[in-house]
């Protein structure tokens, strides 16, 4: 099967497919991700009574983290390949590696989501936006943007991230992706889901970054 990354001819054919077939409704999404955005996504665990599936009984992050063992699923892999991926770690999360395709601007939920409204009537450009279960909001931007944060922040008067809750996630850092579960707390959802015109090319972090800033410095007051 293929199909072009970007294109709703793309999303039409991956969902079809995956009702002829019988694919499940995770390896669906993951071929979404990986076909039509353009991201690398990795098999991630599970967490249940506390416990991490990656059987570590030390882990510092049950249920959300990838999977040591379980190898990415690179961008552009279609269907067939996500499926057969992922028949080797059946239930596994869903994860998103941050600093390839986009990097990520995290606040808490509440500001986030009256970030977003203020940002939709503004009429700015916006990435994909998600929720966590556990009250946090990561909005998506253009890669580089976790390591220009600081000196973008008091380029615009804010000396102190920290005292925003307010912070930057870049290479090295996973982020779990909906309708995936992290940390056994629930699943994580769309605040504003991947769009063809943005999810390919995140919108620069200081086009957003002054009203996030503003909204959670006022959240926080």
């Amino acid at each position: 099967m293929g199909f072009t990354i970007g294109s709703s001819r793309g999303i039409r054919d991956i969902r079809s497919s995956s009702r002829r077939r019988g694919r499940s409704s995770e390896c669906t999404a993951v071929a979404e991700f990986t076909g039509l955005w353009g991201w690398d996504v990795v098999p991630g665990a599970r967490a249940a009574a506390g416990a991490c599936s990656c059987g570590h009984s030390d882990c510092r992050a049950p249920g959300a983290h990838p999977l040591d063992f379980a190898p990415e699923v690179p961008a552009g892999a279609t269907l067939d390949e996500v499926t057969g991926a992922w028949a080797e770690f059946p239930g596994a999360a869903v994860m998103l590696p941050v600093g390839r395709a986009f990097d990520v601007i995290e606040v808490a939920e509440p500001a986030g989501h009256r970030a977003l409204v203020r940002l939709e009537r503004m009429g700015l450009p916006l990435g994909p936006v998600t929720a966590t279960p556990d009250g946090r909001a990561h909005f998506f931007v253009a890669p580089g943007a976790a390591a220009e944060l600081p000196e973008l922040l008091y380029r615009m008067g804010w000396d102190d991230p920290t005292s925003l809750d307010l912070r930057g996630l870049g290479p090295g850092s996973h982020i779990t992706a909906p309708p995936s579960d992290r940390g056994g707390l629930g699943p994580v959802r769309w605040l504003r889901p991947p769009a063809l015109d943005s999810a390919t090319k995140p919108p620069a972090a200081r086009l957003l970054l002054g009203t996030l800033a503003y909204v959670a410095h006022r959240s926080r007051a």
